[in-house]
């Protein structure tokens, strides 16, 4: 078993990584933004896209359980067929890589490396929600069958730091390895990293961070961590056994953008609009407002205020108190406990079919329309969890409710993948 330490260990690894004129070929979103039907539209534009990988159930039987042994054996074949037919090749040199996004005017850099897994264990890798059983398992089963890490878990240290901040301005004005921009107007940029002298001082400087923190992929984190505990249990590997590693994008949190996560819900619990609105006075101040967005959505334009929509009206909820509480003082958490579980009897929000979560890259007149097409009874328009309020969290070893972040731009997929061998 890997030693005890306090510092956050870093490595390199053979990437593996598309030829580079099939990257736009290959490259698709996170396995889990996308319906059967995204998937399906996905391979139709290209028979190579990275979701016969990640979302295997396409290329089987209709009626097949995506869950089942079958789905991931058929993406295990699927990568041997890219990895044999050169659609995927390993680099040559064990390296660390650069890694930008862009999106109109917001950039994000950061570092992509593989993190010992068992920093999460020891809680240095910090999380901030949790995780569901069903969605670990099928994470556990797709590393271990295919024996890969497709996709990256999506980190953030605190900023500044000056050094490797300086770092990564010197690397944007090299030639780079690769750049792209995807569907969704996101122009991807990578550096590889394969001087060892540059290797050893981003992987020293990582040893001065105390923390990083988990943004997205929180369910690949524990399935790494679960795949790496069963191996142990079956190998007398090196400290630098592959599967004890998890595969990582790491950027300062300043530069992270986080979006609101907006709420749906199918009904009003057997109440009447009128006596609804009645209940929402004992916890808020409650106004009718106007749409601020060209599509006839409402965003609140500060902390503490929660939109809501509701028989062609949008209004204004401000609370009458704000707890100390990390956690509680949170918006996602005022409208969990005095609106859906308080008033609308929505308890677990991971389980209840009554709710649905909708990214705010949608909009809020996207929440509009929904209700207004008697889909939905109400909705609730957020603003968005600020980066200090997540570290703050995670910092005290607390949980927010589940859906209270949504980042932009997403880490695409196909990349760069890490084999655990």
């Amino acid at each position: 078993m890997k030693k005890e330490t306090k510092l956050i260990t870093i490595k390199e690894f053979k990437g593996l990584r598309p030829k580079k004129e099939l990257y736009e070929k290959i490259v698709a979103p996170p396995y889990d933004v996308l319906s059967y039907q995204d998937c399906v539209k996905l391979k139709e534009e290209s028979d190579i896209s990275l979701v016969r990988i990640t979302r295997s159930e396409i290329d089987c039987p209709l009626e097949t359980d995506p869950y089942s042994k079958i789905v991931y054996e058929k993406a295990k074949q699927n990568l041997d067929e890219y990895i044999k037919n050169g659609y995927l090749q390993y680099d040559k040199t064990p390296s660390l890589y650069i890694y930008r996004q862009e999106m109109g005017k917001h950039k994000q850099i950061g570092f992509v490396a593989v993190v010992s897994i068992y920093e999460y264990e020891k809680g240095l890798i910090k999380k901030h929600e949790n995780t569901r059983k069903d969605k670990e398992e099928d994470r556990i089963k797709h590393i271990d069958i295919t024996n890969t890490q497709i996709e990256p878990v999506f980190l953030a240290y605190q900023s500044p730091k000056k050094e490797l901040d300086d770092f990564l301005s010197k690397i944007e004005k090299r030639n780079y390895e690769i750049k792209l921009t995807t569907d969704d107007n996101v122009t991807h940029t990578l550096w590889i990293i394969d001087d060892k002298t540059e290797i050893d001082f981003i992987k020293e400087n990582f040893k001065n961070i105390d923390s990083l923190y988990i943004a997205d992929g929180h369910h690949r984190t524990k399935a790494a961590l679960e795949v790496a505990k069963k191996r142990d249990k079956d190998n007398k590997n090196d400290e630098d056994s592959e599967y004890r590693y998890v595969l990582s994008v790491i950027f300062p949190e300043n530069m992270l953008k986080i979006m609101a996560y907006n709420r749906l819900v199918k009904d009003l619990n057997g109440l009447s609009i009128v006596s609804f609105l009645e209940k929402l006075n004992k916890n808020f101040k409650v106004s009718k407002i106007a749409s601020n967005e060209k599509d006839g959505g409402f965003s609140p334009l500060g902390s503490h205020t929660i939109g809501m929509y509701i028989n062609n009206d949008w209004y204004l909820l401000i609370p009458n108190f704000i707890s100390d509480d990390p956690v509680k003082s949170l918006d996602v958490s005022i409208l969990q406990d005095y609106i859906l579980d308080e008033i609308l009897d929505i308890k677990d929000p991971r389980t209840d079919k009554r709710i649905d979560f909708v990214g705010g890259i949608k909009g809020s007149g996207f929440l509009k329309n929904k209700v207004d097409s008697d889909e939905f009874k109400i909705a609730f328009s957020m603003y968005p969890t600020s980066m200090n309020e997540l570290l703050n969290v995670a910092s005290h070893n607390m949980l927010m409710p589940p859906k209270s972040t949504w980042f932009e731009p997403k880490l695409k997929s196909g990349i760069f993948l890490h084999s655990l061998d």
